[in-house]
């Protein structure tokens, strides 16, 4: 990468190492912005007095403003010079970051973390771009595809990392404040290290379809508000979900008749009418729910295993490595053009094991080391899964159709991290609470375990010198703990085994489904979009 400047937008003088440095400094806080929700929900929530759903949504904001704002983006893109392009993206995402930094205003917060996430979208585009366009081979294009969605895989992990200790001694809002303090020298310097040029061929601005972006926005975002929020409000019990609901049908339906009339849409629904994109879509979309159950592994490690951020942080450094392993494998599978029905199931298979696995690690007592194997299999199956399928996805469309694939292909993505998020809710809230009151009906006076155990958490409090009337309040309080524990873990091994028979099944399909081969990946005709976070 950089080896040779021919780019026309860096300057000549400027050497390879500098601009790997330049491109770095901007794209880790880029990043970082989109793991900022999830690093830590509950200390998000307890700064600033919101729920954790809120918190949630936050990040489902930021995701449907990339998703989007992506097609639209390509014309401002085409329009402004890349030096213009860059300072211009930069003071709309700091201005951005500093309103999320200093407001405890529940609407703002959204609506900056939705600007937050198209001024996000630019700066990927750029930077992005400037990589892809010094990677002149398809090896050197599939490897570099291969780390960038791996980096994408890794975001959570990382951003849980890095922000965990922070957050031990400093309020939640300090983060923003630490990316925008990483972000301005790296955006200071890819500036003056680039000449006044455009990216691609200019193209104008009229005709700029901000109807459809409008229209495809609150889409999104009403279907982000519904998978987040319907639990908590008993799905259409709920005034408020059922206008949601029809809003979707309403918005949905002008997006499909205005892409059907328009001559040139904003998202081509043409894409849909290629099989091996629609298979591609629905694994990308299994990928994310699979890919989303690791927060239930999170939430046990913390409630049952009694594990501060920081330690879950370490643990999930086993998940990333997995990642970066296959990350690499994965490219150069499909460098050596092997079947794609091979890899999908290998895959596939790795994220089988883990959940298997896990299903039968769940335990109120458990060695912490027991566990980073699964994890490290977990990242292998998805950071195989994650470059083969997207490029699958858009090699499966004629070139002229790409992009529209990379739009469309995001929409995906979006839609399994939303649907991840809702039937976890769905699980903790529901599935828990039914676990929760048949344990509670076994303990009674009739039953003589629970009389036992009861028995025994006394007997050990008054061992300790405690009075024996308050031995028995303390008694019942652990035992309505060791109640809360183990229907929490019921609730993951059922999440677990429901997501393991949906794995068997899609593995299956993969082996039986004949077309599957038949689309081969390749990446100098049909290449994603740059910023196809």
């Amino acid at each position: 990468m950089f080896d040779k400047h021919t780019d026309e937008a860096v300057k000549a003088w400027v050497p390879a190492w500098l601009m790997k440095v330049a491109l770095f400094m901007v794209i880790i806080p880029t990043m970082g912005l989109f793991g900022i929700s999830s690093a830590n929900i509950n200390a998000a929530s307890g700064f600033y007095g919101f729920e954790p759903m809120d918190v949630q949504y936050s990040g489902i904001a930021f995701y449907a403003a990339v998703t989007s704002f992506f097609a639209l983006e390509r014309r401002f893109f085409n329009y402004i010079a890349v030096k213009e392009y860059l300072l211009l993206g930069a003071i709309l995402e700091l201005g951005a970051t500093y309103i999320c930094f200093s407001t405890h205003n529940l609407p703002v917060l959204f609506t900056f973390r939705f600007i937050q996430g198209m001024a996000n979208c630019s700066i990927s585009s750029i930077c992005i771009t400037l990589v892809f366009r010094q990677l002149r081979g398809e090896r050197a294009r599939e490897i570099g595809y291969s780390i960038f969605y791996g980096m994408l895989l890794c975001v959570s992990q990382i951003s849980m990392m890095v922000t965990s200790p922070i957050l031990e001694t400093f309020d939640f809002n300090v983060l923003y404040k630490g990316l925008m303090f990483v972000f301005i020298p790296g955006v200071i310097l890819l500036y003056f290290l680039l000449n006044k040029a455009r990216l691609s061929d200019k193209s104008h601005l009229y005709k700029l379809d901000w109807q459809s972006f409008v229209i495809y926005a609150a889409l999104l975002l009403l279907v982000g508000y519904m998978l987040v929020y319907g639990q908590q409000y008993y799905w259409f019990e709920d005034k408020r979900m059922v206008w949601s609901l029809v809003a979707i049908v309403l918005f949905l339906s002008l997006h499909i008749l205005r892409q059907l009339y328009l001559k040139r849409p904003y998202l081509s629904l043409e894409v849909y009418k290629y099989r091996n994109f629609k298979v591609g879509a629905v694994l990308i979309f299994a990928l994310y729910i699979c890919r989303g159950a690791l927060n239930v592994t999170n939430s046990y490690f913390a409630a049952v295993m009694g594990m501060d951020p920081i330690h879950i942080a370490y643990m999930l450094l086993a998940n990333s490595a997995g990642i970066v392993c296959t990350a690499f494998v994965s490219s150069r599978l499909i460098i050596m053009k092997k079947p794609m029905r091979l890899i999908l199931m290998a895959g596939f298979g790795l994220m089988l094991i883990f959940h298997l696995w896990m299903r039968m690690l769940f335990s109120s007592e458990a060695i912490e080391t027991a566990y980073l194997l699964p994890l490290f299999i977990q990242g292998a199956g998805a950071g195989l899964l994650m470059s083969p399928l997207i490029l699958y996805m858009v090699s499966a469309v004629p070139a002229q159709l790409g992009g529209m694939a990379s739009a469309t292909g995001v929409f995906f993505r979006f839609f399994g991290f939303s649907c991840s998020i809702a039937f976890i809710n769905y699980y903790s809230l529901v599935k828990q609470r039914v676990h929760y009151d048949r344990f509670q009906q076994h303990i009674t006076a009739l039953d003589p375990i629970a009389v036992q155990k009861l028995s025994a958490y006394k007997q050990s409090f008054v061992a300790k010198g405690i009075a024996p009337e308050q031995a028995k309040v303390m008694a019942d309080r652990l035992m309505h703990k060791s109640v809360v524990v183990q229907s929490q873990l019921r609730y993951a091994i059922d999440y677990y085994e429901l997501i393991s028979w949906c794995l068997l099944v899609i593995i299956l399909l993969i082996a039986v489904y004949p077309y599957l081969n038949r689309t081969i990946v390749n990446v100098k005709s049909n290449q994603p979009a740059p910023a196809s976070f």
